[in-house]
């Protein structure tokens, strides 16, 4: 199964191979044809791991906060969050890597009352200031527990967030939501009486990995 966030650039890709095919199948001197060769199965392995979208099981639990995402825990930290939280609070940042799965998932249910896109820098995701210096698009969910802050960060390599979220939106944890495209990170911020389930280096999966309980 492939993301839907990532069918316009599945076809570029697509049509790029099918161009080197043929020019692959015209040269005749083995210099060209071989790196064409493995260049086409490059590009073509690349996309359908890159876009792959598994299903992911919900843990049967209440008063979580899932992953939103693949990767690698980069940061368990407390922070003063002065954007929708308003208060001390706790944040647990997540890199993903270009071998991830990149589509990223409903942390909590709830609503969704906050959002703002910024522009930004392309620092490495693992930065620390790249969660303020990045282009970013931050994300405020209100549910039954209090509110919860997402930010998808853009990093060296990633150029393009996807979300489909608007302000009033009703969501469900563990549900789709978008993408970044190429290697990026996710930061999630917590109320700071929320117990962090997880600690630096930990792997996490989006939709199953529980990070916080409160």
């Amino acid at each position: 199964m492939f993301t839907k966030y990532g069918y316009s650039t599945m076809g570029i890709v697509f049509v790029v191979v099918f161009i080197l095919i043929v020019l692959s199948i015209f040269f005749n001197n083995n210099f060209i044809r071989v790196p064409l060769i493995l260049l086409i199965i490059f590009l073509t392995a690349f996309t359908l791991n890159f876009f792959r979208d598994p299903e992911r099981t919900v843990p049967i639990k209440e008063n979580i906060v899932v992953s939103p995402a693949d990767g690698r825990v980069l940061f368990v930290k407390e922070v003063l969050d002065d954007k929708f939280l308003k208060t001390k609070a706790k944040m647990v940042s997540i890199f993903m890597s270009p071998l991830n799965v990149h589509v990223n998932r409903i942390p909590i249910s709830g609503k969704v009352e906050y959002l703002n896109y910024i522009r930004g820098e392309y620092l490495a995701a693992f930065e620390d200031k790249a969660s303020e210096r990045n282009e970013r698009n931050e994300i405020g969910i209100t549910s039954a527990a209090g509110k919860v802050l997402f930010t998808q960060i853009a990093g060296f390599v990633a150029r393009r967030i996807v979300s489909d979220l608007k302000v009033g939106d009703s969501v469900n944890i563990g549900n789709r939501f978008g993408m970044i495209k190429f290697g990026s990170r996710v930061d999630i911020i917590v109320p700071s009486n929320w117990q962090v389930k997880v600690k630096k280096d930990d792997n996490v999966t989006a939709g199953e990995t529980i990070l916080f309980e409160y």
